[in-house]
């Protein structure tokens, strides 16, 4: 049985932007962040690709993962994730080449199939609609065919990023991508975040389809999830309805800048319902709560490493929480 001790803890950040902030305080808070995780411990920072969300500003995926790897030295700094069918697999090479060449050994490349974005903003980036849900595997052998050393005859090639071998992780919320990282070899993360309904369908699917690979030789899930520590659980519920609000502000069409933690919510019986079942996965509390939290969440899911992600909004509530979190884990 995995143990909180001996468990990996990584952080996956979305570039929150607050009502009232900017997108330039989201960077310099992105930046803080993955500062204090890296002293803290922490093994991965990864940013995740949306577009045309006000409350988020990671759109520029790439770019951003370049700024936050310059201004650490030994965490791990990744995606999660590049929408492998937004982009040419050869541009994703060059960038995460140009980025593994920059920051040797400490970049790492996590795809997904969703478009981050809604119906106009893929018609924006010119993007087939029907585009990685039939074709994903194919995009996905491209893209290895880009990181790895060049085959005999081989007439196009990504410069930088033939033969850097980016470590390649799939991402999902649903068992498809369970399936074909278990297939392929390949780490897998799942999206218990927004998604937990399907946890332990995706994580028995990608056990039993798991063949070795050169890059690993068993599997390995990850685990996203969210959790909010504070000094107390009360003070944690109260911040939780930042989170709270942003998926209530989602299930009524809206897409709004994080906002503050406010003592009561207006919504209707069904709509709460709605919020927690995307929370369902979500530990909020005190030091003593979190930790009891996690080692639970371990015990049930087997995950090899968990990914946190902690949605309240001030910006020092959110170093505190994974400040807490590391704490409680007692390494």
């Amino acid at each position: 049985m995995p143990r909180l001790a001996d468990t990996p803890l990584s952080v996956l950040d979305l570039a929150p932007i607050r009502e009232g902030g900017s997108a330039a305080d989201s960077f310099r808070e992105s930046v803080a962040l993955a500062q204090l995780a890296e002293r803290l411990g922490y093994t991965r920072f990864w940013l995740a690709e949306h577009h045309s969300i006000e409350g988020i500003a990671s759109a520029a995926t790439a770019v951003l993962i370049g700024h936050v790897a310059g201004a650490t030295r030994r965490i791990r700094v990744g995606s999660g994730g590049i929408m492998l069918p937004n982009h040419p697999p050869l541009v994703i090479a060059e960038q995460f080449g140009t980025l593994e060449t920059l920051y040797p050994g400490r970049i790492d490349l996590g795809l997904g199939r969703a478009p981050g974005s809604d119906g106009a903003t893929m018609a924006a980036m010119r993007r087939d609609p029907y585009a990685g849900v039939e074709d994903f595997p194919q995009r996905l052998e491209e893209l290895q065919g880009f990181l790895d050393d060049e085959r005999p005859g081989q007439r196009v090639r990504a410069v930088p990023g033939q033969g850097t071998k980016v470590p390649i992780w799939l991402l999902g919320s649903s068992d498809y991508s369970a399936r074909l990282a278990g297939r392929l070899g390949l780490p897998f993360a799942f999206a218990a975040q927004f998604a937990p309904g399907y946890l332990f369908e995706a994580l028995r699917c990608y056990r039993e389809a798991f063949r070795p690979s050169p890059q690993l030789a068993a599997p390995y899930a990850l685990v996203g999830l969210p959790v909010i520590a504070a000094e107390n659980d009360a003070l944690a519920h109260y911040l939780a309805t930042s989170a709270q609000q942003k998926f209530l502000n989602l299930i009524r069409g809206r897409r709004t800048f994080s906002q503050p933690p406010v003592e009561e919510l207006d919504w209707t019986p069904l709509e709460r319902a709605q919020v927690e079942q995307f929370l369902s996965a979500a530990i909020i509390g005190g030091p003593e709560t979190v930790r009891d939290g996690l080692e639970a969440f371990l015990a049930a899911t087997g995950a090899d490493e968990l990914m946190i992600t902690t949605d309240v909004y001030s910006a020092e509530d959110r170093l505190t929480s994974y400040r807490l979190v590391a704490e409680a884990r007692g390494r």
